[in-house]
């Protein structure tokens, strides 16, 4: 087992704009990362098993729910504090970020903003402990970048509602406790209905054969005639809106995140190019590498920028949902062609297991998809520039 030698890069000088509690976490969560993920990744990718001992881990950091107020289990976090946890847990893992994203994000985040005070009780503080886990669903099998489109549906029962439907590429989904689901009313209103394990109908098989996020869970939600409490529908918002609001607080955790995946590569390269020796001198010495390392720095910059000016604008409550959508996007984009040109730099050594950098490569090609397509972020930005759609 190789040890962790993680150094993250800070080109600009950015510390200076963190306060002394942004660094204290920071550096907690990257202590952790070191301690409990770094050892045990690789075998966990290598196995497609989520390591679910690392869940009270999760949340002794404040990966779940850091933003959630303290009354609810919370730690009462601002945003960049979020970010800079995510941006750590990501770069031991993007599948081990995805499961403290949806989390946070997508279960925590709606019951918070949307839900009744006897929901935020009954759940928020189980799920900050890691005690629930829980899941978000929205994609189905034909509906991905057009939700709108669901087909899921629940009716009017008198009591309660009946659901049926299903949802697909859910994380968390084979062992959660509860799922946030998104589905249509007899009138075609887009509701939030939390689905507890146990209720008669529901079910969550897993999702194998995947070849990246490997070390994360993810499957499906199966609902046939499942009986739920109306007492268990988000009675705060409805219509389309309220999904993709929760989007937009993961899609800035994902921003965050991706640069973590981008360090740890760009890291591993710099490290291995100054030890790796051809022609008698470091591969470090040769101007193609460093052309490599060179853009790979200047790119983390930049992304690094991005995220600390988009937290500060979410933490004043500014950010736009476009400004979100830009960051995840840009972020992602410049972390997976890190991933591919610090695999060059290793060569043969950069497919195997001892470093890192395939794991993240192929995490990123999911990252790169979900939350929204590569795609899809640039046709939001080209409406928010434009004021013309072209999603259709």
């Amino acid at each position: 087992m190789k040890p962790d030698l993680f150094e993250a890069p800070d080109y600009y000088n950015l510390d200076d704009l963190l306060t002394e509690e942004h660094k204290m976490i920071r550096d907690a969560a990257r202590s952790w990362v070191k301690r409990d993920v770094s050892p045990i990744i690789e075998q966990a990718a290598q196995d497609a098993k989520f390591p679910k001992s690392i869940i009270p881990g999760l949340a002794s950091i404040g990966a779940f729910g850091p933003y959630i107020p303290e009354e609810y289990g919370g730690a009462g976090l601002d945003q960049i504090s979020y970010g800079l946890i995510m941006q750590e847990i990501e770069r031991g893992d993007s599948g081990v970020r995805s499961t403290a994203s949806v989390q946070s994000s997508l279960v925590m985040y709606p019951i918070w903003k949307y839900g009744t005070e006897e929901q935020k009780k009954k759940f928020l503080p189980k799920l900050a402990t890691g005690e629930f886990m829980g899941s978000f669903g929205l994609t189905e099998p034909d509906h991905g970048s057009n939700p709108g489109g669901m087909v899921t549906r629940f009716k009017d029962a008198g009591d309660h509602v009946i659901l049926n439907g299903a949802k697909l590429w859910i994380s968390n989904s084979p062992f959660c406790d509860v799922a946030v689901v998104w589905a249509k009313d007899e009138n075609d209103r887009i509701h939030g209905v939390l689905v507890e394990r146990g209720m008669e109908g529901f079910s969550t098989p897993e999702t194998h054969n995947k070849w990246s996020l490997r070390a994360s869970a993810t499957g499906e939600l199966i609902f046939q005639d499942v009986k739920v409490p109306k007492s268990n529908i988000l009675p705060g918002r409805s219509g389309l809106g309220a999904p993709l609001s929760c989007l937009d607080s993961a899609r800035f955790g994902i921003a965050w995140g991706a640069i973590g995946a981008a360090m740890d590569c760009y890291d591993t390269a710099l490290r291995y190019s100054k030890e790796r020796i051809q022609f008698g001198k470091p591969i470090a010495g040769f101007q193609l590498q460093q052309k490599k390392l060179a853009e790979m720095i200047t790119e983390i910059t930049k992304a690094q920028l991005l995220a600390w000016r988009l937290g500060v604008l979410r933490e004043e409550g500014r950010a736009t949902s476009a400004q979100i959508s830009m960051a995840k996007r840009n972020n992602v984009e410049i972390a997976i062609n890190i991933a591919r040109e610090a695999r060059q730099i290793l060569g043969g050594m950069g497919i195997t297991g001892e470093y890192s950098i395939m794991r993240h490569s192929m995490n990123l090609e999911s990252v790169i998809t979900y939350e929204g397509t590569h795609d899809i972020h640039l046709l939001i930005t080209g409406l928010d520039i434009t004021g013309e759609n072209a999603f259709s």
